[in-house]
C-alpha cells in the first residue's frame, strides 16, 4: 500500500487536484515498491528557491526537488518513509505555459520525474538520462499523456 500525504501552501495557478497527483505518484511507485510514504509538497517560489540554495547551491527557483529518506532501515515504520517531492506550482505552470504544453500533462510529468528520483533514477550522466526518460515516457503514456521531450 502506499500512502501519498498532499501539503499544499501555495494556491496560485492550477494546481491538479490530490486525486490526481496521488495517482501519478502511485502509478510511478508501483513498478519498483508495493508498500511506502510519499510526502509531495506543492510551494511557492521563496520556499523552493531556499531548498534549492541550501541542498543543491543554486539560488534561484525550479521546479521540482525531491529529498529520498534516509533513516536507518531499522527506524522505518510498517510503511517505509520513501521521501519528500517538493514542487513549485508558478515554476510548473510558467514552464507549461513557455513550452505550450497542458498544464496538467506538465504537472504529471513532474511527479512522475520527482518520483522516479525518490526510486534512485537520476539523469546526472547521459546514459542515466535515457534509462530515466524512457521510462518517464512509459509511465506517462500509461498515464494517457504523450511524451514530454
Amino acid at each position: 500500500m502506499h500512502r501519498i500525504i498532499i501539503q499544499i501552501e501555495t494556491t496560485r495557478g492550477y494546481l491538479p487536484s490530490a486525486v490526481k497527483l496521488r495517482r501519478w505518484a502511485k502509478t510511478a511507485l508501483s513498478h519498483k515498491t508495493r508498500h511506502g510514504e510519499l510526502c509531495i509538497r506543492i510551494v511557492g517560489k521563496k520556499e523552493i528557491q531556499d531548498l534549492n540554495k541550501t541542498y543543491r547551491n543554486k539560488d534561484k527557483p525550479t521546479n521540482v526537488l525531491s529529498f529520498r529518506s534516509d533513516l536507518p532501515a531499522e527506524i522505518q515504520e510498517t510503511i517505509p518513509l520513501l521521501g519528500d517531492i517538493v514542487i513549485c506550482a508558478d515554476v510548473v505552470n510558467k514552464e507549461a505555459k513557455e513550452q505550450d504544453k497542458l498544464p496538467e500533462a506538465h504537472w504529471a510529468h513532474m511527479i512522475v520525474h520527482g518520483t522516479l528520483h525518490i526510486l534512485g533514477f537520476d539523469h546526472e550522466k547521459a546514459s542515466e538520462a535515457q534509462i530515466m526518460e524512457a521510462k518517464e515516457v512509459k509511465l506517462l503514456k500509461n498515464l494517457g499523456f504523450n511524451n514530454p521531450y
